[in-house]
């Protein structure tokens, strides 16, 4: 029996201002997966992510979360999906803690239950101390993992990263990159990882790779860096992608 698919988006087409940024593009998530989303920078990779978490429709295609349709049922199909986006979304002015309930509230979840697990993922992060600090006074790598914390309280079964170690120093982006690698293991989670690192992107199961609104490759990183040594496409993107290497 094939295995069921935790996330599925066929066809995708989006244009702004009659300007096309996706171009018919399909990606597929099962359980247990990291997907690296790889691509230069205008490759289309914010605007999928876009389409993935609602916050725009696609002008075609089709988006399921564990089955159910985002345009037809985007409540339940939202309720399956953790974001991490490339721009915080945490307000500096309030405590962890805080920022963490809030999310909690519009999940609708009860306080007990909240604390619990807001406790159980700051503990899981490193963070227990830091519940009552203020997020302004953390440093960028604890802020990325207080939203991965955020992201993960109402247990969802896909994890989007949306080029989450911008700005980030290695030791701190190897950590984010560990630990979500992990959760794919321990939890079964499918996680589609957005960056436009090549480094980031070994770490994945298969890659993703856009160029110009189009998937360009879909495959094994074993496969494509064989193929970077061989077509000129690849090899072009690869040196590309090689100078934004941080």
């Amino acid at each position: 029996m094939t295995e069921h698919l935790l996330l599925s988006a066929q066809g995708l087409h989006k244009a702004y201002a009659g300007k096309p940024a996706l171009k018919g593009v399909s990606v597929a998530l099962h359980p247990g997966e990291m997907l690296a989303l790889l691509g230069p920078n205008g490759a289309g990779k914010s605007t999928l992510l876009q389409l993935l978490t609602g916050l725009f429709s696609p002008d075609q295609g089709s988006i399921t979360v564990m089955g159910h349709d985002m345009h037809r049922q985007p409540s339940r199909a939202l309720a399956s999906l953790g974001v991490v986006f490339q721009q915080s979304a945490l307000d500096m002015d309030l405590s962890v803690v805080a920022n963490l309930l809030f999310h909690t509230d519009l999940h609708g979840m009860p306080r007990a239950m909240a604390r619990q697990r807001i406790a159980a993922g700051l503990d899981d992060m490193g963070l227990g101390d830091q519940a009552g600090a203020v997020v302004r006074s953390l440093s960028g790598g604890t802020r990325r993992k207080v939203e991965l914390v955020r992201a993960l309280l109402h247990q969802p079964q896909v994890l989007l990263m949306d080029e989450a170690t911008v700005g980030l120093d290695p030791a701190s982006r190897q950590h984010l990159l560990d630990t979500v690698r992990g959760l794919c293991k321990t939890r079964g989670m499918a996680v589609l990882w957005a960056t436009h690192l090549i480094e980031e992107a070994k770490v994945a199961d298969r890659l993703l790779l856009l160029h110009q609104g189009s998937v360009r490759f879909d495959g094994s990183i074993d496969a494509f860096m064989q193929a970077a040594q061989s077509e000129d496409f690849q090899a072009e993107v690869l040196r590309q992608l090689e100078k934004t290497t941080l």
